[in-house]
């Protein structure tokens, strides 16, 4: 009989990575892969632990499994990543629901977990690992449109940031084998991917050492590897994500200018615009370090996109620090950010140390100061590429219209365009040039300009 699963991803792109790495796993174990929990035998609910909401929203949909499991008596759930690694005990306690409970470095005990909750007991593994990185096992892609494909080069993180409970539910950094990486975007190439996004808790602290090389032990660190992946696949365009303040370098910028298939688009946190915060964060920088680092930036790419993640009501963040905050977005002028109040995590530094003293209603209203603040910011920077014409790759059909398409620019901007270009009907995978005239705080729309090309990669 056939094994059918299902796999609901939560939170980070690296977790949307690791349930392409355990379909794979599981494909070898007989499984097939289903669009539905009501199809499948096995549920698996890969989560993150980084915010209380993410968690909240994993729990309300395991209490929704229940009903699933009393229409159909054989289906087994199962909690995957970092919450399996961080509420373990809970998880097969309180929900009773939970058959299977697997931390993010012991997705390749699955099959054996599974044999055991096939005699009806509960299986639970939750060992963090210093030398997994799952680098030979090729990923089953889940992906919707064929067009764009995740790449995970390391795991883990050694930066303990105060407020992020990472390290603690993913473990310490560990890199994986440079050609292994460099063979999965060659592979992604034959099998018609136009773009890859490189992934990892903190990409700029990529460090390898090729061993086969022995006289030498050469280190190949971020900016290297970068080169490797734009030398071996031209045709690939590339990102990455997420990139450290204190650990991001010149020699990466420079590679990333060098090169016209690595995409002009960084997400580099700053978390908040004030030094004093950052520091009781445990972030490694100050305000003017980050600044600094953007002006690097502009130094050797003038018409690099950013982004930014941004945390409102840290313990003890005071309306001066606050207002550091929403002058640094004005003063950068992020193309876009993740926004969210401070959510105190357990076992973090903050929990231990700080108090978590920023009422609620304040965290809201800065929140809410910042949302506003870094639309206007969006506006103006986005309303800059009117006028201009960039290389677009075709993703899929806009939400709003069926008469159009949307693609992403070098910048990571957000293109609308008409479905069809001089009689030919686009489609996704394709690149076409297009002038922008018109914007939003969110998105752009532009018109295609000659004839669409397959393989341009200009930045």
């Amino acid at each position: 009989m056939s094994k059918r699963v299902y796999i609901e991803s939560y939170g980070c792109q690296m977790n949307v990575s690791d349930s392409e790495v355990v379909a794979s796993i599981l494909a070898k174990d007989g499984y097939t892969s289903v669009n539905s929990a009501e199809e499948a035998d096995l549920v698996l609910l890969n989560t993150c632990s980084i915010r209380e909401k993410a968690e909240y929203t994993v729990l309300q949909r395991i209490n929704e499994m229940n009903n699933l499991k009393a229409r159909n008596t054989g289906l087994k759930v199962g909690v995957l990543g970092c919450m399996a690694e961080r509420m373990r005990e809970d998880l097969l306690e309180k929900k009773k629901v939970v058959d299977l409970v697997v931390g993010p470095d012991a997705y390749r005990s699955l099959p054996e977990l599974l044999d055991k909750v096939g005699t009806g007991q509960k299986a639970v593994n939750v060992l963090l690992s210093r030398e997994e990185t799952y680098g030979e096992i090729i990923p089953v892609r889940m992906d919707t449109n064929g067009v764009s494909a995740f790449v995970t080069i390391m795991r883990g993180c050694d930066n303990m940031c105060a407020f992020c409970v990472v390290p603690f539910t993913r473990g310490r950094e560990r890199s994986r084998d440079a050609h292994s990486i460099v063979g999965e975007c060659q592979d992604l190439v034959t099998k018609g991917y136009k773009e890859v996004t490189l992934l990892g808790q903190n990409v700029d602290s990529y460090k390898w050492r090729d061993q086969r090389a022995k006289e030498t032990a050469q280190v190949v660190d971020f900016a290297d590897l970068l080169e490797m992946v734009a030398v071996a696949c031209p045709d690939l365009r590339i990102r990455y994500s997420t990139s450290h303040p204190k650990d991001m370098t010149d020699k990466v910028l420079k590679v990333m200018a060098r090169y016209d298939n690595i995409c002009k688009y960084i997400h580099l946190p700053v978390q908040s615009g004030s030094t004093a915060v950052l520091q009781r964060m445990n972030r490694g920088y100050t305000r003017e370090w980050y600044l600094e680092r953007m002006a690097s930036i502009r130094r050797h790419m003038p018409d690099c996109a950013i982004s930014t993640d941004i945390i409102a009501g840290f313990s003890g963040e005071t309306e001066e620090d606050h207002q550091q905050t929403l002058s640094i977005i004005s003063e950068v002028g992020y193309d876009m950010a993740f926004m969210f109040k401070y959510s105190e995590r357990p076992k973090t530094l903050a929990a231990r140390k700080y108090p978590d003293d920023v009422p609620e209603e304040v965290k809201g209203r800065r929140l809410q100061e910042i949302i506003d603040t870094q639309r206007e910011a969006s506006r103006k920077r986005l309303s800059t590429y009117v006028g201009r014409t960039f290389d677009v790759l075709i993703e899929g059909v806009s939400k709003r219209s069926t008469e159009h398409m949307y693609g992403r620019s070098s910048q990571n901007s957000i293109v609308i365009v008409p479905r069809t270009n001089r009689g030919e009907e686009l489609e996704p995978g394709m690149f076409v040039r297009v002038t922008i005239h018109g914007s939003t705080a969110g998105s752009l729309k532009g018109e295609p300009v000659g004839p669409v090309e397959e393989a341009m990669l200009n930045a």
